[in-house]
């Protein structure tokens, strides 16, 4: 068939502006004041906005959410899409994404938790308004896919935001007290893996190492190299974590981290845990063979089995927050408050 001249001016016009929208990105990411905003802490009776920005939730976890979260003394704003069904998302990407942007925009809601993972953040980050996150900063904290939303709150709105529980995890005593010790608290924490564990701490490369704290799921995380939605790597201390995957796929992710130009500026390494990972049905590397291949030529401090992942006792930590990691010990230790 052919293309009429106009049509394919069109087209041209179209293929010149997508080829730009990184670039301006980017150079609107640079104009961005360089000062990282401290959300407020949470105090009880505040109200905290609960949103379902990935998958598909049912009634039965929303109210067991609320009632999780009413347990930490705060009151319960639901986003007006958080039922919505959209094939495997919660809703369109317009609707969750006017969630988010509303709870920011709401001065009545002092934080906002978000329901689960799945899939589906990565589509809504062209969607969200950045400039009224930064005029209206807040805690946004969760997990898995919600590592879209925290990276790239961080590095377009300049915001510390939190990578931890979801509202529907295991709000067992362990994670109850880390989310309180740094989001009511405002606690320069000590995490240190607790043994006996599930996964024991395996240093990869000895050493401490100071730098910002920067990382979530390393599937969404590597989906996303090449958009404008990343923060800086510089000296930063990455950590990941990932969930039923063999270990060719987390090879596969680290070599596009590594390709993209990321681990060559980190500072400091740390994988969570890789839960029901395997090795596959083919020849293959231990996992820990995988992450040495990867962390040793680069010099730095490293280590796998921090409470960080797809696990009912998990840690929250603070997204841009300067800490210090010792690689021997396994302990994230935060140089400051992460919160005002």
């Amino acid at each position: 068939m052919k293309m009429k001249r106009r049509q394919f001016l069109a087209t041209c016009r179209l293929a010149t502006l997508a080829t730009q929208i990184t670039p301006i990105a980017a150079q609107e990411q640079q104009l961005l004041p360089n000062i990282i905003l401290k959300p407020p802490r949470l105090r009880v009776g505040d109200t905290v906005g609960l949103i379902a920005p990935a998958g598909i939730v049912d009634l039965e976890d929303i109210a067991t959410a609320k009632q999780a979260i009413t347990k930490l003394g705060l009151n319960v704003k639901v986003g007006a899409h958080i039922a919505d069904r959209y094939g495997y998302l919660a809703g369109k990407d317009a609707d969750r994404a006017q969630d988010i942007n509303n709870m920011f925009s709401d001065r009545s809601v002092k934080a906002i938790m978000t329901m689960r993972g799945g899939w589906g953040c990565n589509r809504l980050l062209p969607l969200l308004n950045y400039t009224l996150i930064r005029s209206h900063p807040k805690i946004i904290i969760g997990y898995s896919d919600i590592t879209a939303l925290v990276l790239a709150i961080h590095a377009r709105s300049r915001v510390m935001t939190f990578h931890g529980p979801n509202a529907t995890s295991t709000w067992n005593p362990f994670t109850i007290d880390y989310l309180k010790r740094v989001l009511f608290h405002g606690e320069a924490v000590s995490m240190t893996t607790v043994q006996p564990s599930d996964v024991q701490v395996q240093t990869i490369a000895p050493g401490k190492v100071k730098g910002k704290l920067m990382g979530g799921n390393l599937s969404v995380l590597s989906a996303m190299v090449g958009s404008p939605y990343l923060p800086s790597w510089y000296k930063s201390i990455l950590f990941v974590e990932d969930l039923n995957e063999d270990v060719y796929r987390i090879d596969r992710m680290l070599t596009q981290l590594k390709n993209a130009g990321i681990l060559n500026q980190i500072a400091g390494f740390i994988f969570g845990q890789c839960t029901d990972c395997s090795l596959g049905d083919e020849p293959s590397f231990t996992l820990m063979q995988v992450l040495q291949d990867h962390i040793l030529p680069l010099g730095i401090p490293g280590w796998y089995g921090s409470m960080i992942g797809h696990i009912q006792n998990k840690f929250t930590l603070p997204v841009g927050v300067e800490v210090e990691i010792d690689a021997d010990a396994g302990t994230i230790k935060l140089l400051e408050a992460a919160v005002s």
